[in-house]
């Protein structure tokens, strides 16, 4: 995949800190700085898709008698942890 260069501005802490790890973890600062992009937008799909599944549930409710089941069912066959 093509990469663009971006200039991001970044703290003198940050920067040092950033390099720490990627010297920990054998890689480097673009590294880290594009993993931490992943994660921030898989983090806000994840929100956005949370979000939608609560307001499904607003619009349509869920069965009070099929929750009731769920747990009777989920306590009868749970591991004895």
């Amino acid at each position: 995949m093509a990469r663009r260069e971006v200039l991001v501005q970044l703290d003198d802490d940050l920067v040092m800190a950033l390099d720490t790890m990627a010297t920990r973890l054998g890689t480097n600062r673009s590294e880290l700085l594009r993993r931490g992009a992943q994660a921030v937008i898989a983090a806000e799909e994840l929100a956005v898709a949370d979000g939608e599944l609560m307001a499904a549930y607003r619009r349509q409710p869920a069965d009070p008698a099929l929750i009731q089941s769920s747990r009777r069912l989920a306590t009868e066959t749970a591991p004895a942890w």
